[in-house]
């Protein structure tokens, strides 16, 4: 399954924000993520700073393979 081509215009974003983003230890770093409607297991992830930008698409395999917690 190409999870490209699924569409993600009902898909439910939540912040999801840890570790530093600058030297001074001041602010996190954090993403928006979201289950792909009409896949299992799969995820959407985007800049919230600057969700535009576009959109990441993994498996939750991949995501627990890089110790990301998903949904």
């Amino acid at each position: 399954m190409n999870l490209y081509e699924r569409k993600l215009d009902d898909a439910p974003f939540r912040k999801l924000c840890g570790g530093n983003n600058n030297e001074d230890g001041e602010g996190e770093s954090c993403v928006e993520i979201a289950p792909i409607p009409g896949a299992d297991d799969a995820f959407a992830l985007r800049d919230s700073k600057n969700p535009g930008a576009g959109t990441l698409r993994f498996t939750g395999d991949e995501l627990r393979a890089a110790g990301m917690r998903t949904l």
